[in-house]
């Protein structure tokens, strides 16, 4: 299960992915697998207590429940984007929902980790763009 505040925080994914029934760790496994070729730049860590992925900022969270999985994806719009393809998938927030019974689609998941990559990297463009113009300022 998820670390809480009375259980061991896991170090890292596989410690994390341990925990799991091994229907779950599967699924759990096979999400990881998709996000790290998705993003092969992508820093893999454990934050919040889950395992994420960062790359020019958040890229994707992942957790298991007891009664199912999240795929947390930072940017609530993208639920939008994608949503005649998450019906049948419960969403809040962020979030999307789902079971080792009913695990989201590879392809989605792929879609979805491309389009944050993509949002992260504009934005660190945008960022920079950004402080050169108040460089570019600070100097006239």
């Amino acid at each position: 299960m998820k670390a809480t505040a009375t259980s061991p925080i896991a170090p890292d994914v596989d410690a994390y992915l341990q925990a799991f029934p091994e229907a779950v760790k599967l699924t759990l496994e096979n999400v990881r697998q998709v996000i790290r070729a998705t993003a092969p730049l992508a820093q893999e860590v454990i934050s919040y207590q889950v395992p994420g992925y960062k790359y020019l900022g958040p890229v994707v969270y992942f957790a298991g429940y007891k009664n199912h999985c999240s795929l947390f994806v930072i940017n609530k719009e993208i639920l939008k984007i994608f949503a005649s393809e998450l019906r049948g998938f419960k969403t809040a927030g962020a979030t999307i929902h789902f079971t080792f019974q009913k695990p989201l689609p590879n392809d989605l998941i792929r879609r979805i980790v491309q389009l944050r990559l993509q949002e992260n990297e504009e934005l660190d463009a945008l960022k920079k763009l950004t402080a050169k113009n108040k460089i570019r300022k600070a100097s006239i």
